[in-house]
C-alpha cells in the first residue's frame, strides 16, 4: 500500500526548487509505525518528509522511506547530518545612518508585501543558504535601496519568539554610516526614503527597538572611534564636525571646548584652506588623520564630552 505525501517548503525556497514529494511505503508487517517529522537538506534545497520506523525487540530500527525531489539543480549532494527538530528562520536588518549637515538621518523602506504592507521598516530580508549574514545584509540593502555600504558592523541579534507574525524568526542587525545619496525602493520595497530622527514613523515588526539599540551602540562607539568622519566630506569645518557629534549624541557643545577636545588627540589635520560659511566669518578646513587614529587605537583612548 502506498501513501503519497506532498509538501511545499514554504520557507526560503531556492529559485530552482518547485515541489518536494515523499513516497512512503507502508508494510503490513509494521503496524502503527512511529512517525517522525524529518527536515533535511541537499545542497541549498530543503527536504521535508516523514520517516516511518519501528523498533524490533529493542534491537534494530527499520525505516522505509523513498524521497523524490523535483528540481532544476543537477548538482545535489546529500548532507550526512540533518537536524530533525523545527528551527527558526534567519533574517538580517540594516540600520543605515546618514547626515544632512544638521540632522542625523536614517534610511527606511516602505514594505510592499504583507505583513505590515505599507509600513516603514529597515532594509532587510531572509538569509539565503549559501551566504553569510553580512553578505545577506549587503545584498538586501542593494536590492531594496540601490545602496552599497563600505563598512557594516553587526551589533545585535533580536530573537523574541513573537517578533515576526509569519514564523519564528531571528534577525541579525547591522549598522552602517553612509553619505546621503539618492535611493529608490525595489524588490520587496515599495519606496526608500531618508528620515530625520525626529521624523521617523512607527516602524514594522520590532524595528523601533532595533533603532533604539542601534543609536545606543553608535553613541557608545563614538567615544572610542572617530566613526563620525564617515558621514562628512573629505574636507570639513570644525563647525560641521561639531554639528555631527551634536546630532548623534543629542546634546549641545561649547564651540571652544569641542574644538580643544578634538584637536587634543591629533585626530584632525588643519589644512591651508578656508571657506566662508557666512559673509562675515572665515572657517578653517580640516581632514581626518587616519595614521594618528591607528596609533591611538593601539594604545587605547576615549573621547569624553
Amino acid at each position: 500500500m502506498l501513501d503519497i505525501y506532498l509538501y511545499e517548503n514554504i520557507r526560503n525556497l531556492c529559485a530552482n526548487v518547485c515541489i518536494i514529494c515523499c513516497i512512503v511505503v507502508k508494510i503490513g508487517l509494521l503496524p502503527n509505525p512511529k512517525i517522525v517529522v524529518y527536515h533535511g537538506r541537499i545542497n541549498n534545497i530543503y527536504i521535508c518528509c516523514k520517516k516511518y520506523s519501528r523498533i524490533f525487540g529493542g534491537i534494530s530500527n527499520k525505516t522505509y522511506l523513498c524521497g523524490v525531489i523535483i528540481t532544476q539543480d543537477k548538482n545535489m549532494e546529500e548532507k550526512m547530518y540533518q537536524y530533525k527538530y523545527p528551527h527558526p528562520a534567519v533574517t538580517t536588518d540594516c540600520v543605515i545612518f546618514g547626515f544632512d549637515g544638521t540632522k542625523l538621518q536614517v534610511l527606511l523602506i516602505e514594505r510592499g508585501l504583507e505583513p505590515y504592507k505599507g509600513r516603514w521598516a529597515f532594509p532587510g530580508g531572509f538569509l539565503k543558504m549559501d551566504e553569510s549574514a553580512e553578505q545577506g545584509a549587503r545584498r538586501e540593502l542593494m536590492e531594496e535601496t540601490g545602496m552599497v555600504a563600505e563598512y557594516m558592523e553587526q551589533f545585535h541579534a533580536f530573537s523574541d519568539p513573537n517578533r515576526d507574525p509569519r514564523e519564528r524568526v531571528i534577525t541579525i542587525a547591522y549598522y552602517a554610516l553612509c553619505k546621503i545619496q539618492e535611493v529608490k525602493g525595489a524588490d520587496d520595497a515599495a519606496k526608500a526614503k531618508w528620515f530625520g530622527l525626529d521624523e521617523i514613523p512607527q516602524l514594522a515588526f520590532d524595528h523601533d527597538r532595533i533603532l533604539r539599540h542601534a543609536l545606543s551602540v553608535l553613541r557608545e562607539r563614538l567615544h572610542f572611534r572617530p566613526i563620525g568622519f564617515d558621514l562628512l566630506p573629505e574636507k570639513f569645518t570644525m563647525k560641521e564636525l561639531q554639528l555631527l557629534y551634536e546630532a548623534i549624541l543629542g546634546i549641545k557643545f561649547d564651540r571652544a571646548n569641542f574644538s580643544k577636545k578634538m584637536l587634543h588627540f591629533d585626530l584632525l589635520i588643519k589644512l591651508d584652506e578656508t571657506v566662508w560659511p557666512t559673509p562675515k566669518r572665515e572657517a578653517n578646513l580640516y581632514r581626518f588623520n587616519k595614521e594618528s587614529y591607528e596609533e591611538l587605537k593601539q594604545k587605547g583612548f576615549r573621547l569624553e564630552f
